[in-house]
């Protein structure tokens, strides 16, 4: 045998033996394997790739952890769509579903079991029908493609048809198989042996175990970081860092829990038959080298699924991950195709969510949102109250009928739940607190947004039935107070990093958001909840929202998009009045005495300021923390406008937060932590980990007395 197949041999028993160690240490939980076991054998792998990189291949175990960060994540288009789950939250729930179910299944002819018996299967409840549940890992779901028995790609659910590429960030999950595994011997495998030809679509959950959640929080805390809320939202963050290296410290998990499209095996005969149920696709997983959970169970009727939840409901804390409910699933495929799916979710599953973590708080204010048919929904602004791992400020009343029902008055104290990503709903009220300075809400007879005529009419609702809706008649209401925010955080105004068209449309659909000024009052723990949204993003736009409240005159008045008044006008206006006092009261002939000013853009000017709904806006904006540099443009200096400077370490002759003003005072911003959009990072005395980070993402580094030459 020569060299080359000699190195080739070792490289490949390295691989297998290497793999082994990891199944068995991350999957088994084998407590016999060491770290020193796994890592002598590792680093002679490494360097034999090293010595000879044309025996490197991307399922090699060190390519779990790719070198460099990627600049974005692109588009995957999913194979298979990617449903959510209907919820059902008790015994009436989970009947109701059976029955819609049973009624379907007797629309077709399936073939069971009674036939043989003479019984007429669509006239009664099929025999073999049962069910699987499955404990609900409250994590962030995740697709899995495996192309001739080796992972190809990891995408996130995103809206259902296309996710974005994860693939070398999952790739650092040490309990996932690169390539799949069979536990069979002989003609098709030899031990854990490759499945070579099977492709298949796989779905799981990525989770952050407890214990590792809290030891990541721990470092943040030390490291003057903002702590994640909860391991679903540092899971779902940790997979939006661009840095595998990052991930892999972060030490995910990823549970697998459905086969949603696999082909056999085509040259073995008889090897592979057809899965044709949930319980197999569980077994199989396990088989093919995944992680899978092991507490799940066929259940023969609701009474058996509702014991089962009610376990779980007690034992939910038990387990290292999140735990917010079960998964029912129809158990037999041939009826689950038969039943198929809604617009959004299969008939054949749904999710019982154990009961909602619920607090008490107090209502500030009661404003009215109006959505996109023109649906007035009262919203509750409340003291901020911590539920299910988040912080909340804004609640739900779905409608004026339900404040109605509850009896909810402005200052009452109240009961608030909150089931995982369910937005936050008031539910109760408790009116043994009331001082008797209540207010009474109010029904508008007006649109709150643009003063249209509010008609009554019937809606349904699912959980309450009949009730009477108020709608505003203005069919460009809608419209234009959205356009009005998305102007306000445009490039132009306000520039707010991650507040694009999209995430405005959702914050005002959400009705977290009815005008500019409620940005500003924005919680983290108000955006984690919403799609779109993880702990990192959430955080990152609550900081890009803090970092805009500093603003100069210019911006601010091209920002509140009076009519006719552009970026040019806005400077001069700016220039002349040099502070938003006296640009307010001033009269129409004042700003006609302005070169480019004339009577029709002077009297736009003039009558905004003196709108009374305008002059409370603009005092909505001022108490919500907007600054207002009030300076001639002529002196004031932008030369660093839209640079971002990260701090580390102590500084001699400023402190933290006076560093932090002199770069916003030259337009400047400020991030907590290290990326590839950050431009300078200023160092002082005792450097943390920052410097490494930024060293390595050739990062402009400036000592304390750069830094201050830079500002002069």
């Amino acid at each position: 045998m020569n060299k080359r197949n000699i190195i080739k041999n070792r490289v490949e028993r390295l691989r297998s033996q290497i793999d082994d160690l990891r199944y068995r240490y991350h999957v088994l939980n084998d407590p016999e394997i060491t770290d020193a076991m796994y890592e002598g054998l590792m680093n002679e792998l490494r360097q034999i790739e090293e010595k000879y990189p044309e025996f490197r291949t991307p399922d090699s175990p060190t390519q779990r952890v790719a070198g460099k960060p990627l600049d974005k994540f692109s588009k995957i288009a999913h194979a298979v769509p990617q449903w959510s789950f209907n919820d059902a939250f008790d015994f009436a729930d989970l009947e109701n579903w059976e029955e819609r179910n049973l009624k379907i299944l007797s629309r077709y002819k399936v073939e069971t079991p009674t036939e043989e018996s003479g019984e007429d299967p669509l006239s009664s409840r099929p025999s073999d029908l049962d069910y699987v549940c499955e404990l609900k890992i409250d994590g962030l779901h995740m697709v899995l493609t495996y192309k001739n028995g080796k992972l190809e790609t990891a995408a996130t659910r995103g809206d259902g048809k296309v996710g974005e590429d994860v693939t070398q960030n999952i790739k650092t999950i040490m309990s996932l198989p690169l390539k799949l595994s069979s536990p069979y011997e002989g003609e098709v495998a030899k031990g854990r042996g490759v499945y070579n030809e099977l492709n298949m679509v796989a779905e799981g959950e990525v989770w952050l175990d407890r214990k590792q959640f809290e030891k990541i929080n721990k470092e943040r805390e030390k490291n003057n970081e903002a702590l994640f809320a909860n391991p679903r939202n540092a899971a779902a963050g940790t997979i939006r860092q661009l840095d595998a290296k990052i991930v892999a410290e972060r030490k995910l998990e990823m549970t697998l829990y459905d086969i949603s499209k696999y082909t056999k095996y085509e040259n073995v005969r008889n090897y592979e038959k057809e899965i044709d149920s949930q319980a197999e696709e569980l077994t199989k997983l396990k088989e093919w080298g995944f992680k899978t959970d092991t507490h799940w169970k066929v259940c023969k009727n609701i009474k058996e699924i509702w014991r089962f939840y009610e376990k779980w409901q007690k034992k939910k804390d038990s387990q290292p991950f999140w735990i917010d409910g079960i998964v029912v699933k129809v158990n037999q495929r041939k009826y689950q195709e038969a039943l198929g799916y809604t617009g959004k979710a299969p008939r054949w599953a749904i999710a019982l969510k154990f009961p909602a973590e619920q607090g008490t708080t107090k209502i500030k204010d009661i404003y009215v949102q109006v959505g996109r048919t023109g649906a007035l929904t009262p919203v509750a602004l409340m003291e901020p109250v911590r539920l299910a791992g988040t912080t909340v400020t804004h609640a739900t009343l779905h409608n004026f009928a339900e404040i109605e029902r509850l009896g909810v008055k402005i200052g009452d104290t109240v009961v608030v739940e909150k089931a995982g990503d369910i937005i936050p709903k008031v539910v109760r009220v408790l009116d043994k607190m009331r001082t008797s300075k209540e207010k009474n809400v109010e029904i508008p007879k007006k649109c709150p947004i643009c003063g249209g005529r509010v008609d009554k009419r019937e809606v349904i609702d699912k959980k309450q039935g009949k009730s009477a809706g108020y709608f505003c008649t203005n069919s460009n209401c809608f419209a234009q107070e959205l356009r009005k925010i998305q102007h306000f955080v445009s490039k132009k105004a306000f520039d707010i990093d991650g507040l694009g068209k999209k995430i405005v449309e959702q914050l005002v659909n959400e009705g977290l958001i009815k005008s500019p000024a409620d940005i500003f009052v924005l919680k983290k723990g108000d955006l984690a909840p919403l799609e779109r949204f993880a702990e990192k993003s959430a955080e990152n736009l609550i900081k890009a929202i803090e970092n805009a409240k500093k603003i100069n005159l210019a911006r601010f008045i091209f920002a509140l998009g009076i009519s006719h008044v552009g970026e040019e006008t806005a400077i001069d206006l700016a220039n002349h009045f040099k502070t938003l006092e006296k640009l307010m009261k001033a009269s129409q002939e004042e700003l006609e005495e302005l070169p480019d000013v004339g009577p029709q853009m002077a009297k736009s000017i003039a009558t905004f300021f003196l709108n009374k709904h305008n002059k409370k806006y603009l005092e909505e904006l001022l108490e919500n923390g907007i600054i207002i540099k009030d300076l001639s443009l002529k002196t004031y200096d932008l030369r660093l406008d839209g640079k971002v400077f990260v701090l580390t370490g102590t500084l001699k002759k400023l402190t933290r937060d006076e560093a932090k003003d002199k770069i916003r005072m030259v337009g400047g911003k400020i991030s907590s932590s290290i990326s590839k959009n950050v431009d300078y990072l200023v160092v002082g005395e005792n450097p943390g980990s920052k410097l490494e980070k930024a060293s390595e993402l050739s990062i402009k580094i400036l000592n304390e007395a750069e830094f201050l030459n830079m500002l002069k």
